[in-house]
Order: C-alpha cells, then sequence, then structure tokens
C-alpha cells in the first residue's frame, strides 16, 4: 500500500472512485467539475490543499481530498479533511487509515494543529474507521446556504 500524492495520469483513475464517493451522499456533480478539482488541487502545495491516492499493486483504490480554512476556535489555520473514499472491493485493507494517516502528517508539516471532517450519521462504516485512528466528534449542526439564483 502507498499513499502519494495524485498526479495528472491519475485522473481517469480518480474519475470512478470521485463519482461513488458522491454517488455515496447522492450528489451529481458533472465529470467536467470532479476532473477540475482534481486537476486543481494536483496543481497546487500541500499548503493549499492536497489530493493524495492509495495504491495498492499499482492500481488507484482510494483517494482523500483537504482543503484549508482559517479557525477564530483555534486562532489558526486548519486542515479540512473533505473527501475520502475507498473502492467498495478494497475496504478493509488500510488504505483509509493510510489515507487519514498521511492527510494528518501533510497538515502537521503546514502548521495546521488540527484536521477536521464530516460524515452523514448513518456513515458507521466509515465513523469505525475515524474512531480507529482516534478522530473525536462534535454535536454541531452543519448548514449551507445555495448560492446560486
Amino acid at each position: 500500500m502507498d499513499v502519494r500524492p495524485a498526479v495528472e495520469h491519475d485522473i481517469p483513475d480518480l474519475m470512478p472512485l470521485m463519482r461513488g464517493y458522491c454517488d455515496f451522499y447522492e450528489a451529481n456533480p458533472s465529470d467536467a467539475g470532479l476532473a477540475e478539482m482534481a486537476r486543481a488541487l494536483i496543481a497546487t502545495g500541500d499548503e493549499e490543499g492536497m489530493l493524495l491516492v492509495a495504491e495498492n499493486e499499482g492500481a488507484v483504490i482510494g483517494f482523500a481530498a483537504v482543503g484549508w480554512k482559517w479557525s477564530s476556535l483555534r486562532g489558526a489555520r486548519i486542515a479540512v479533511l473533505e473527501d475520502l473514499f475507498v473502492s467498495p472491493d478494497a475496504r478493509g485493507m488500510g488504505a483509509a487509515d493510510a489515507l487519514i494517516e498521511e492527510c494528518a502528517s501533510r497538515a502537521r508539516a503546514n502548521g495546521a494543529p488540527v484536521m477536521t471532517w464530516l460524515t452523514a450519521p448513518d456513515n458507521h462504516r466509515a465513523q469505525a474507521v475515524y474512531n480507529r485512528v482516534g478522530g473525536t466528534s462534535e454535536a454541531f449542526l452543519e448548514y449551507e446556504l445555495e448560492l446560486r439564483g
């Protein structure tokens, strides 16, 4: 198992994984939008955003996307694990744990005091991973304001 930054030639292998992530959350962004996101994250340094892939025997089996935001509660810029997905047939091999560990390591190296993420309340499989790697959850409600008119 290898976790590394994604590169341009990974995009065709990433697309079905990104689509799987979106399908799980019942979202349907365009393939062009997903590819644009991947290219933008690939083009940045870790201090701006990250797109990491988990690879097993040369095949991309998972990915993680990380962004940054300022937190007044921390008085610092924090890392936000936006997306984490492992191919269903590759689950149980440690890819999710390895992706989280590498994201955290890179965020720590860039001065983040914490890495945060969200998951659906009924995503018990993901919660088991997050608990196993030492994550803790808080009781906050997330609101969203649609900005398209």
